[in-house]
């Protein structure tokens, strides 16, 4: 087709073009969301009893704040990544947060292996930890979604990878509030364990979920 008749054919038939807000408004109506329903499951499930004591503990509020943190920069990059022009660095957005997450569940780790030596790093099975975070960031994750398809995915598996590992943040968040777990290793390996399993999954889905047509992952 030449370019006069391009022209003529998108002026005729393409229809109006509304464009999207910028991501950084666009994700704290997620947020907004997202912490919702993760309230509404905390009160239906029941805060743990400790809950009271454990917001005062300076570790708990820092893993729960780098965990939320992550959820933020997880969201708001998968966001940012459905507008064609953006740049490779918003792929990279949560390392930071995630970081600083990790580390100090590393660090709890070798702070209860100092007071309580190997019993302080024992592990037991978990396997609520990853029910109840896929079902708290089901919500966030359908939603996501649904703002990522009014953009335009370029890079479908980074993209809902990214949206997943933010889903599943927020129901990590919300279990440390119900679920009475706080050994270091326990956390590190079944809670964020499980949320990078739920982000690794979803990446492979990518395509998949996240079509556009002629695009590679």
């Amino acid at each position: 087709m030449k370019t006069d008749a391009l022209i003529d054919a998108l002026a005729r038939d393409a229809g109006p073009v509304r464009v999207l807000p910028p991501a950084v408004r666009r994700v704290w109506a997620w947020l907004a969301i997202a912490l919702s329903f993760a309230a509404a499951m905390v009160w239906a499930i029941g805060p743990r009893p400790d809950l009271a004591e454990r917001m005062v503990e300076a570790r708990f509020l820092f893993e729960q704040g780098a965990a939320l943190a992550t959820a933020i920069a997880a969201a708001l990059a998968a966001l940012a990544l459905t507008v064609p022009d953006a740049a490779r660095f918003w792929r990279w957005l949560p390392v930071i947060p995630a970081g600083a997450w990790l580390g100090t569940l590393g660090l709890g780790c070798l702070r209860d292996w100092a007071q309580m030596g190997a019993e302080g790093l024992r592990l037991t099975p978990d396997p609520q930890c990853f029910a109840y975070i896929a079902l708290i960031g089901s919500l966030p994750m359908m939603a996501l979604v649904l703002m990522l398809r009014k953009g335009a995915p370029l890079r479908p598996s980074w993209t809902l990878a990214l949206a997943a590992l933010a889903a599943a943040a927020i129901g990590n968040f919300a279990l440390r509030l119900f679920h009475m777990q706080d050994a270091a290793l326990m956390v590190l390996v079944w809670q964020a364990g499980a949320v990078a399993l739920i982000a690794g999954i979803a990446g492979l889905c990518g395509r998949h979920v996240l079509r556009w047509p002629g695009v590679p992952a």
